[in-house]
This record gives structure tokens, C-alpha cells and sequence, in this order.
């Protein structure tokens, strides 16, 4: 098969990554008549480009929330800075509230007014950093083996940890997020780990950055249903606004700090 018709069907195949947010080499292969291998070369090409990523069986879409924290904080702007504005609007006087670890919640960190008297847990050494010097914020800092990627504690002794805690609010980092598939994340402790937050609290919120929308990370950490509140950035299209209230999640619109139904 000539190059033309290689670089055609790896062209084929990022079409329906970004449709669907992952693909299966086995059915690739049925499609295009090729064999495994042949489709198994295509994707570690592509994955070589930056395209997808390759995961046992097939690949996924490249999701703005991939890379490890360090990378993804230095990526802080405006849009971040605007979510993390909703957000800490969302987070009460008084309240105990749970900061996952992701850069945009190092954001919300940075944005929590002054004279707040509230307690913040978190398993992201960054956020505490964040929140040094606060006199008026309580930090506890969950512990355990910092993962590199995620940026924070997710292991058996973090969730051991967390256990200890009645939040009233819980904060959650994804990786992507899709009507279907809800929030989801690229590593399978810290989708667990998020779970068990998301559980220990009374309310859940997240924010979301107009790229991850309709994308799939290949951890489910909950359903869209789950949260008490999805703040999203004013790059949104009208498109995927109208399939977020169709949802029924309620959503914070970055662009006038409006609470929309």
C-alpha cells in the first residue's frame, strides 16, 4: 500500500477519534481489510505525531488534559483564571472544601477572597502552595506517594486518608468530559480516588476548559448527573451549551459569571 493511501486512512482514523474519543485496532482492521499489525503501525505513527494516544487494543483521542501538572499549570490563562473564579465563588464562608488536584483548581486556590475562614483538603502539594500565608484558610494536605502525573496523592494511603473527612464540597480535576461518558481521567487510581472524594462530600463541582468538551479520557470518575455544578468557559460554543442544559447539569457560564438552569 503506497504512502497516499497510508497517510488517507490515519486520516481516516483521527476523523473517528474525534468523533467517538477512542478507536479499536481489531475493528479498524475488519474495516479497512488490513491486518492488526498494519493498523497497530498506523496508530503508533500517529501516536509518534501527537494524534492519539496508543492504550492496549486501540487508542484515544489527545484530550488538553493530558501531560503531567507541572505542564498543564504552566497552560494557566485567562479562560483557567475565569473558571476558577466561578468556582471559588461557588465555595462558602466557614465551609470544608475539597481542591483535587489539577491546575485549574491551583486557580481557584489563587482566587478565594479574603477573610473566607474556611478549611481546604487537598492531595496536590501546588494547591497548598497556593494557600500558603493564608491566615484566614485552614490547609490539611492528604499524603502518601505524589503520582507525576496527576500531581498529587492517590494511592491506598491518600484514599485512607480521605475517608476521615464530611466535606461540604468537593472540587474535581478531569482529564476530559462528554455528555455520555461524563468526567473522565487517564489514570485508574486517581479516577478511584476521585470517586471516594466526590462521595465524601455534599456537593460536587468541576470546571471544564472549552477543549474537553467532547472528549474521553479511558477513566469514568462520575457521571455528569453527579455534579452539583459544571463551570464552563465562555469559548463554549452555543452547540455544546445546548447539549449541557439539555443534560440537565446545571452550568456556570464564565463569560457573565451567570448560573444558567
Amino acid at each position: 500500500m503506497n504512502d497516499y493511501l497510508i497517510r488517507e486512512r490515519q486520516d481516516i482514523i483521527l476523523k473517528r477519534l474525534k468523533a467517538s474519543g477512542r478507536v479499536l485496532a481489531a475493528e479498524l482492521a475488519t474495516e479497512f481489510a488490513v491486518s492488526e499489525d498494519t493498523i497497530r503501525r498506523d496508530l503508533r505513527a500517529m501516536a509518534a505525531r501527537g494524534l492519539c494516544e496508543r492504550v492496549y487494543g486501540g487508542a484515544l483521542s489527545v484530550t488538553p488534559g493530558s501531560g503531567d501538572l507541572k505542564a498543564r499549570t504552566a497552560t494557566i490563562g485567562d479562560e483557567k483564571r475565569a473558571l476558577a473564579r466561578l468556582v471559588a465563588g461557588e465555595i462558602a464562608a466557614g465551609i470544608s472544601v475539597f481542591l483535587d488536584a489539577a491546575s485549574t483548581n491551583i486557580a481557584v486556590a489563587q482566587a478565594l477572597p479574603q477573610g473566607l475562614d474556611a478549611t481546604v483538603i487537598t492531595n496536590s502539594p501546588a494547591i497548598a502552595a497556593a494557600l500558603d500565608g493564608r491566615h484566614d484558610v485552614s490547609v490539611i494536605v492528604i499524603g502518601g506517594l505524589i503520582h507525576r502525573d496527576v500531581g498529587g496523592a492517590i494511592g491506598a494511603r491518600a484514599l485512607e486518608e480521605l475517608s476521615e473527612f464530611h466535606l461540604d464540597l468537593c472540587v474535581l480535576g478531569a482529564c476530559a468530559v462528554d455528555i455520555e461518558a461524563g468526567l473522565t481521567c487517564f489514570h485508574y487510581e486517581d479516577a478511584l480516588f476521585k470517586r471516594k472524594a466526590a462521595a465524601r462530600a455534599r456537593r460536587v463541582v468541576a470546571a471544564m476548559t472549552a477543549e474537553k468538551f467532547s472528549t474521553r479520557a479511558p477513566c469514568a470518575i462520575v457521571d455528569l448527573a453527579m455534579l452539583d455544578a459544571l463551570a464552563v468557559s465562555d469559548r463554549l460554543d452555543a452547540g455544546a451549551r445546548q447539549a449541557l442544559a439539555a443534560s440537565g447539569v446545571r452550568f456556570l457560564a464564565a463569560r457573565q459569571g451567570e448560573v444558567m438552569p
